[in-house]
C-alpha cells in the first residue's frame, strides 16, 4: 500500500532500501533522539529493516516525490505501553538533512489519517525523551494532546534510562491541519 502527499510518497521499506536506510540511520542525532545507536554498518541497517521496517503492516519509508530518495520511516506500531488492540504508536524517524521542512508533520498527517479512517483506531500514541523538543513540536503540529511524564520508564542501548513524554491523538480530536 502506498500514501500519496503533496511531496511524498509512503509505501513498505524494502531490501532495496538499505543503502538509504543507512545514511539516514548513521547520523549522529537521529537514533539517539528515539533510543538507538546510530548504525554503524549496511549489515547493521538490513538487520535492523528486517526485524523492524519488512513486510510489517502499516511502516512505510518516507520517500521525496522529487527525487525518489527515501528519507526515513513513518508507521503505526503496537503500543507496548498499553493493552488495547484498537491503540497503535506512532513512531518515525527522518535524516538530519530533512529536518525543520515539514517532512514528518506531512507523512505523519497521512498515517494518522489512515490509522483513525483505515485501520479505525480508537487511539493513536505517541512518545518521545524530554529533550527531543523536535518532535514533541512535530506532536503538537498534528495534535496530539500532551498525557504527561513516565518517568524512568526506557532503557536506551548505552544504558541510560530515560522519562518519555507521553501524547495521545483521538480521532475525534484530529485539528484543522486535517481539514486541508
Amino acid at each position: 500500500m502506498e500514501i500519496i502527499t503533496k511531496r511524498l510518497i509512503l509505501r513498505p521499506i524494502i531490501t532495496d532500501d538499505v543503502y538509504d536506510v543507512f545514511e539516514y540511520s548513521k547520523e549522529p542525532n537521529v537514533g539517539p533522539n528515539a533510543g538507538w545507536k546510530p548504525h554503524e554498518s549496511i549489515e547493521e541497517s538490513l538487520q535492523v529493516m528486517q526485524d523492524i521496517f519488512i513486510n510489517k503492516e502499516n511502516v512505510f519509508g518516507i520517500v521525496l516525490k522529487k527525487t525518489g530518495k527515501l528519507i526515513g520511516s513513518v508507521g503505526l506500531i503496537d503500543d507496548k505501553k498499553r493493552e488495547n488492540d484498537d491503540v497503535k504508536m506512532l513512531g518515525y524517524a527522518i535524516g538530519e538533512k530533512y529536518w525543520g521542512q515539514g517532512y514528518m508533520t506531512e507523512a505523519g498527517k497521512a498515517v494518522v489519517l489512515h490509522g483513525f479512517k483505515i485501520i479505525n483506531l480508537a487511539l493513536i500514541s505517541a512518545y518521545c525523551y524530554s529533550s527531543n523538543t523536535r518532535s514533541q513540536g512535530v506532536l503538537n503540529k498534528l495534535g496530539f494532546q500532551y498525557e504527561g511524564k513516565l518517568a524512568l520508564c526506557e532503557k536506551i542501548y548505552d544504558g541510560s534510562v530515560y522519562d518519555n513524554e507521553c501524547f495521545a491523538l483521538w480521532p475525534e480530536e484530529l485539528n484543522s491541519l486535517y481539514l486541508e
